[in-house]
């Protein structure tokens, strides 16, 4: 068996959607697990929507991803160049054999050939300059004429191509167009680009979406013309989304939420978490329940067979929760790093800590604000805050136990989380009341809220002791008046 190659193809036009990425993971996952080669292959040939900094967008997310092509326009590769633009005689060299092999031919037609140009019956062209003379031909050429070269698609019987998820599919060739294979300004169009290329880069297989499946007999019928091996063919069900409105699935697009690797990272998931997750939307590791998995383990277990003929739905609360499950694995110091432009109003020592408390709370990154800002601003008094039936306090009871904890917080020289820990403590142990009778009051004292990461000692401890009287006598004085 020849050495599996797979390679991922996109074009410089945008940022990286979650289907792109997808794309590019499984014909990774694929090549790596069966010790073969992945490559990274820019197909730039639509310049009217190219943008200038994708590529490096492109780089970047899958690095970022840790998808890491062995060969590429930064990686090498003796197939170079990897990039279309770059392989223009290539293309001419290909699409003039076609035309002398007589499979493809010059056609003279322009847009404002309304007469020539529209046919609903043959795909959009009539094939006006399909059979013209060669002394025609030579004449449109002599009289300095531009033209686009085309396939010469077979007027009858049926194009079959095998696909590992969907079995055989079959096409009448007489709804192919004479597609047009090299553009008047010599660049050729993604449908002959990426074959030609495919074959001389040695791809042995071509993962990619669903999208493609009505080209692919056309890309058939260029390999039976040139007598090239078919590769094998796996059309990737789409990604849908659900919408936050009305429940309905629709093909995932920005109205369901952010939908781009970058996006998502902008807003507080980890890199290797939707990574993990996004292997998981179309595919299933055999005989396994596992969910959380390195890159390593997505290669162990990664195969064809796994994959999935239905469309998977990208669901924002299974990636909150994997995300949650990767944060917790973190060490206190790696959470710090990794959200510590959230943290900077804390010393080392204070961020370390608050790591720990967050960091089995939150679901991304982008929901810390939310939870720490009471820490720098205390919300707006709240007297009904200060009644709970279930601990049996009131407003007077609050008074009370506030001024205990003031008096015997005034005394605590070491601020440290374990001097007041053992403070509290020794508090509610004195006072002979439950826990929570304790808590409550002093927690919403202190944050003006019922919940909080942490409880009253870690508030204590991030506030400082200055602030953390502060709003304890500032409550003392409002309850009062």
């Amino acid at each position: 068996m020849n050495k599996i190659r797979t390679r991922f193809a996109p074009s410089p036009t945008g940022y990286m959607h979650i289907g792109n990425l997808r794309t590019a993971l499984y014909a990774y996952l694929f090549a790596k697990s069966q010790g073969g080669d992945f490559i990274l292959r820019i197909e730039d040939t639509d310049r009217a929507r190219f943008v200038p900094d994708a590529v490096d967008f492109i780089e970047k997310t899958l690095a970022a991803a840790k998808i890491v092509p062995d060969e590429g326009p930064n990686h090498g590769g003796k197939f170079a160049p990897y990039v279309q633009s770059e392989r223009m005689d290539i293309y001419k060299k290909f699409a003039e054999q076609l035309v002398a092999d007589g499979y493809a031919y010059r056609c003279f037609c322009t847009s404002d050939d309304k007469n020539h140009a529209d046919d609903k019956n043959f795909g959009g062209y009539n094939r006006h300059c399909r059979d013209l003379s060669p002394a025609e031909v030579e004449k449109n050429i002599s009289e300095g004429k531009s033209y686009v070269i085309r396939q010469k698609m077979p007027l009858s019987g049926e194009t079959t191509f095998f696909d590992v998820l969907h079995g055989n599919i079959t096409i009448a060739n007489s709804e192919l167009e004479d597609q047009i294979l090299l553009k008047s300004d010599g660049m050729p169009t993604y449908n002959f680009a990426n074959v030609v290329d495919d074959h001389l880069m040695e791809v042995s297989h071509i993962i990619r979406g669903t999208e493609f499946i009505t080209s692919t007999p056309k890309h058939v019928l260029l390999y039976q013309f040139f007598g090239w091996e078919l590769p094998i063919f796996i059309h990737l069900a789409p990604v849908m989304g659900k919408s936050p409105v009305d429940g309905t699935i629709s093909k995932l697009s920005k109205r369901h939420g952010a939908t781009s690797f970058d996006d998502l990272i902008k807003i507080g998931y980890l890199p290797e978490a939707i990574t993990n997750y996004v292997a998981l939307l179309g595919w299933n590791p055999k005989n396994s329940c596992q969910e959380l998995f390195t890159m390593d383990e997505l290669i162990q277990n990664f195969s064809l067979d796994g994959l999935s003929k239905s469309p998977a739905v990208f669901d924002y609360a299974k990636l909150d929760w994997m995300n949650g499950e990767y944060f917790k694995k973190m060490s206190d110091e790696a959470f710090s790093d990794v959200a510590n432009e959230f943290l900077t109003d804390f010393d080392a020592e204070r961020r370390i800590f608050l790591a720990n408390l967050l960091k089995t709370r939150v679901a991304k990154l982008s929901d810390i604000p939310d939870m720490i800002k009471f820490l720098k601003n205390r919300p707006p008094f709240d007297i009904e805050l200060f009644t709970n039936k279930r601990n049996k306090i009131s407003p007077e009871k609050s008074v009370e136990i506030i001024v205990s904890a003031v008096e015997m917080l005034e005394n605590v020289d070491d601020w440290s989380f374990n001097t007041l820990n053992n403070a509290i403590s020794g508090l509610i142990e004195r006072s002979g009341a439950k826990i929570g009778t304790i808590m409550w009051p002093l927690r919403v004292a202190l944050a003006m809220q019922k919940v909080t990461p942490g409880g009253v000692t870690e508030i204590l401890y991030l506030l400082g002791k200055k602030t953390s009287l502060e709003r304890l006598n500032s409550a003392l004085n409002s309850l009062r008046n």
